[in-house]
């Protein structure tokens, strides 16, 4: 039987408690990757950034949607726990005059988060971001698998309780998205985000995800944030996934070292299956000036490319 470690702060919570270490020999029994130690970094940025455009796109259109995130997090992030990379992120950004209107509507609402909460160090995560953008016609499922980041996620959201559509879920976002497609809604933005701790693993199982979301609900968009490590490694599941979903997809990059270096890590992508229209276009309003405004000369920077179906 195959174990998901998202089960650790459930029943093997209580084995280890119980018996020692000797569930320490299991290789699933403990997830050592936290977000809170990564929040506000570059990568975070410019997910964030997309993510905020593609919910803009949805809701030029009145009806509903539904936005489904597998791996939610926990909602708000202390910046405390990831002084160093948040750095290197939003407080670089934070202290530029930026240009674009979706760079400016994402720091507007970083402040809207930070004015709330009488606090300069805090760093929302997308749910939150995602729920300020919720209309009462549209709706959320937000997956985490981890019980204690679960709960964390409801108390970041208690402000929009009421006023919007959201549920949260605990367990395993892959397998969970299945129950949640196609919605009644006919339209809706699926976030495949997930911690990436088995990079290749990981990687693989978004590609599955993303295909068999697109079997049940086959207009949705789907968008998946993905590192950038191994340049001569990270290149061909792209093109494995246009031959898998045989739909047009848009990829947007940004990295701040070169793409084989040995930083822990060189950039961030997202790869989003059924782009909206003018998506493409969108981002290249403000890609470009994102890396001028994080760039710190280690040889970084962008990429937009459409990828044909395969």
């Amino acid at each position: 039987m195959s174990l998901s470690p998202c089960v650790l702060e459930g029943s093997l919570a209580n084995v280890l408690r119980m018996r020692g270490n000797a569930i320490l020999l299991l290789p699933w029994a403990s997830m050592k990757y936290r977000h809170a130690h990564h929040a506000g970094n570059f990568a975070d940025v410019h997910k964030h950034v997309t993510l905020l455009g593609l919910l803009a796109a949805l809701k030029r259109k009145d009806k509903g949607f539904l936005y489904l995130e597998t791996h939610a997090g926990r909602g708000v992030y202390d910046l405390s726990e990831s002084a160093a990379e948040a750095e290197a992120g939003i407080r670089r950004l934070a202290g530029a005059e930026c240009a674009a209107e979706q760079l400016r509507h994402y720091l507007a609402r970083v402040a809207q988060l930070r004015r709330q909460r009488g606090s300069e160090r805090l760093y929302p995560g997308s749910p939150w971001l995602a729920a300020g953008e919720l209309r009462t016609q549209d709706r959320a499922v937000l997956i985490e698998c981890l019980p204690a980041q679960a709960r964390a996620l409801e108390r970041s959201l208690a402000e929009f309780s009421g006023q919007r559509r959201i549920r949260i879920d605990t367990g395993d976002g892959f397998e969970r998205l299945r129950a949640a497609l196609p919605p009644p809604e006919r339209r809706g933005l699926v976030f495949i985000d997930p911690p990436y701790e088995e990079s290749r693993r990981d990687l693989e199982r978004a590609q599955e995800a993303c295909a068999d979301a697109l079997r049940r609900f086959p207009t949705a968009v789907v968008a998946i944030w993905y590192p950038i490590k191994d340049e001569p490694a990270g290149g061909g599941w792209q093109a494995r996934l246009a031959r898998d979903v045989g739909r047009q997809m848009l990829l947007g990059e940004l990295w701040l070292y070169p793409r084989d270096s040995r930083a822990a890590l060189n950039g961030s992508g997202m790869l989003i299956v059924n782009p909206p229209y003018r998506m493409e276009e969108n981002m290249e309003s403000w890609l470009a000036q994102l890396h001028r405004h994080l760039d710190a000369g280690h040889g970084g920077g962008t990429l937009i490319r459409r990828v044909a179906p395969g």
